[in-house]
């Protein structure tokens, strides 16, 4: 048996796609009992992205994906695989992967949607590199778009000041190690967090019904305060816990691109790593949570922001629903 040669994976394009109406903190102040200073200062969101109705995650999707593929100087046509993390997919079948396959003519790709919530981009990354690292895939597209007003509920205070629209995606392709690329990841999930959040209803345990919906469960359920216990813990410690894997100091790594969830946990990651703020991405103020798409868009505005630089030791972390939480490990391969 011939002994497998393993490739080296890398980001070589970013694209993002949000739309155009902002809510912000002065709004939502008409539509529930809450007020900026209250908001800011427990999430720090000073407003957030919201789709029209009627717009799904498909359409943001293929935008994003579309810039990305024209970022790595590609064409539809070079794409030969689709993994789209979200948990507002356009419908329950057939995949979005599959609708923004045909929106954007990626006649030759296969794929598949992930739900992992808040972490899906981290997972899908991930599993993005091992495609290209084992040749069973050439260049990846991993899109993390999210509808997140669909499942909103705009008179619960404590849940629709959090979450925002868009999307962000990225461009897995082989890269000459000594340019950089992917290292490594981490990832892990725990299901006794699934009663903390989740979406009650809309799935075979409880279908769709007039009941579900006149008792509002097919809106976001969170226990704020027990996901807040274990995000900080785990963002935190899988952040350091993948940098001291792979035989590096916090001191090594240049810059930390967390998911936007809440600004204090980005906070506690920061601190367990020794970061400067400086070193640290932040768009939770401009965009909100927007769950998978949180990662990928915050790596795009690191880079309009002259903050991604060739050989830089980055760490994307995130924690989500399940639990689910991960880091991935790399160095920026492009200049």
């Amino acid at each position: 048996m011939s002994e497998v040669t393993l490739r080296t994976a890398g980001i070589t394009g970013l694209g993002m796609s949000f739309p155009e109406r902002r809510l912000t903190n002065a709004d939502l102040e008409v539509m529930v009992e809450t007020n900026d200073e209250w908001i800011v200062e427990r999430t720090g969101i000073k407003e957030r992205r919201i789709a029209e109705k009627g717009v799904p995650a498909s359409h943001h999707g293929a935008e994003a994906a579309l810039a990305a593929i024209a970022d790595a100087g590609l064409t539809p046509d070079d794409i030969d695989m689709i993994i789209v993390p979200t948990v507002t997919p356009d419908m329950m079948f057939p995949s979005t992967a599959c609708i923004i396959q045909e929106k954007i003519g990626a006649k030759n790709a296969w794929g598949f949607d992930i739900s992992a919530a808040c972490s899906g981009f981290v997972f899908a990354l991930e599993v993005a590199r091992t495609h290209v690292m084992s040749g069973q895939a050439n260049r990846v597209l991993v899109i993390g778009t999210e509808i997140m007003n669909s499942i909103v509920d705009y008179t619960d205070r404590n849940t629709c000041i959090l979450f925002g629209d868009g999307a962000g995606a990225v461009v897995v392709e082989a890269v000459d190690p000594a340019d950089g690329g992917i290292i490594d990841s981490i990832c892990r999930i725990d299901g006794i967090g699934g009663k903390h959040l989740h979406q009650k209803a809309g799935g075979s345990l409880h279908p769709a019904s007039e009941d579900t919906i006149r008792q509002g469960m097919h809106y976001i359920y969170q226990e704020g305060r027990d996901v807040y216990k274990y995000a900080v813990r785990g963002m935190a410690n899988v952040a350091l816990e993948v940098v001291e894997k792979n035989g590096f100091d916090k001191s090594d790594v240049s810059l930390m691109v967390p998911h936007q969830a809440n600004i204090r946990i980005i906070e506690a990651a920061q601190s367990r790593l020794g970061l400067a703020d400086e070193q640290v991405v932040i768009t939770i103020d401009r965009f909100g949570n927007t769950t998978s798409a949180s990662i990928p868009s915050a790596l795009q505005v690191a880079r309009d922001e002259g903050r991604l630089k060739k050989g830089d030791l980055i760490v994307l972390v995130s924690f989500g629903a399940g639990f689910t939480w991960g880091a991935n490990l790399l160095r920026w391969c492009r200049d």
